[in-house]
């Protein structure tokens, strides 16, 4: 039966991170089934399909993070990209710390788990705070704006990187036999952070857009994120056992996180317009308008040379500084009008 703030039959059912680290015994908590390893050269390879995610998701979120980065005058533009900037890292640290690269028994392995959880708790602040965006409490993509997401993040970052390193480590008032204060963190504050953003961001549609189409987007979002956290924390053995080891719940709550991820960013840019007039192509295409001329004109074989400039008594001259489609000098056109009797000739200009 599950408990508040114990971590024992959560880890009996899902092979998570932290597991390992918790609990009264040396070894930690260990789920009742997990995936298969694979050997690589001699090394177990844990997750194997759960690691090939990962390595999915890195990809679509580097595709994410240009997308964004490429809207330059989206609202929110640099502060939403910092959410995806924390996936990347923590998608890193989850292909670490799942994997067996880093082994359990290694010094090290308890503060790349702290790392991952402080990235997690970190996103979900994050994203709440790109809630507040469309509010307008400050100017979007100011210096206020950016070191305000900047700090806080890395405070919240921060905080639970010491809950989880204290409570491994067993400091005065932490302990691994009943880790409170990470279970608060992760299973109450990291929820109830994407619910207020959830909240924050229904409000937002329902007052300021005309059409309720992204609402669609964002609760394919929660959706997901739903799913996802009860495959992992409530069916992960059983699917472990019907599925014969193959994969287990790991798997499955890692591709509904990566689509929870992609629906939250498809609803930022089905609510941001970019505003071509200000807005930059890095392609650097050029506007140009081509005159037709007709084929009968004597002027054909030069379309594509600058228009003629028409001198004194109407004698016109043509552009003859330049080459154009192959062409040397242009010798100039000459017109003649009669005056006062007698005709009046052009010579081409110096």
């Amino acid at each position: 039966m599950y408990r508040f703030g114990y971590y024992d039959e959560i880890c009996a059912t899902v092979q998570m991170a932290a597991c390992p680290l918790l609990g009264d015994s040396q070894v930690g908590y260990e789920p009742t089934c997990y995936a298969r390893n694979i050997e690589v050269r001699n090394a177990l390879i844990f997750q194997m399909a759960t690691l090939i995610i990962d390595i999915i998701a890195l990809f679509m979120t580097i595709i994410m993070i240009i997308h964004v980065r490429s809207k330059y005058t989206a609202v929110g533009r640099k502060e939403m990209v910092l959410v995806f900037y924390i996936y990347f890292l923590m998608i890193i640290l989850d292909f670490i710390t799942i994997s067996g690269i880093i082994p359990i028994s290694s010094v090290v392995y308890p503060y790349f788990v702290a790392g991952y959880l402080g990235l997690t708790t970190a996103m979900c602040w994050c994203l709440m705070l790109n809630g507040i965006v469309g509010f307008q409490w400050t100017e979007d993509g100011t210096a206020a704006s950016l070191w305000t997401f900047r700090l806080t993040s890395l405070l919240i970052f921060g905080l639970m990187y010491f809950v989880s390193i204290a409570t491994f480590k067993e400091v005065k008032g932490f302990s691994k036999a009943h880790p409170l204060g990470l279970f608060i963190m992760y299973f109450i504050f990291n929820p109830l952070f994407l619910l207020i953003y959830v909240v924050l961001q229904v409000v937002v549609v329902v007052n300021t857009l005309d059409e309720y189409w992204p609402l669609g987007n964002i609760s394919f979002a929660l959706v997901f994120f739903v799913i996802g956290q009860v495959i992992q924390i409530f069916l992960s053995d059983k699917i472990c056992e019907g599925i014969k080891h193959y994969v287990d719940g790991v798997f499955f709550g890692t591709i509904c996180t990566l689509l929870s991820v992609m629906m939250v960013y498809k609803y930022w840019d089905s609510i941001t317009k970019e505003d071509l007039e200000f807005s930059v192509d890095g392609k650097g295409n050029t506007w140009e308008v081509k005159e037709l001329l007709n084929e009968d004109d004597e002027f054909a074989p030069y379309a594509g040379q600058a228009a003629n400039t028409v001198g004194y008594q109407g004698v016109s001259f043509a552009n003859t500084g330049s080459q154009y489609g192959g062409q040397g000098f242009q010798q100039p056109h000459y017109q003649q009008q009669p005056q006062h009797g007698y005709q009046q000739q052009a010579y081409a200009p110096y």
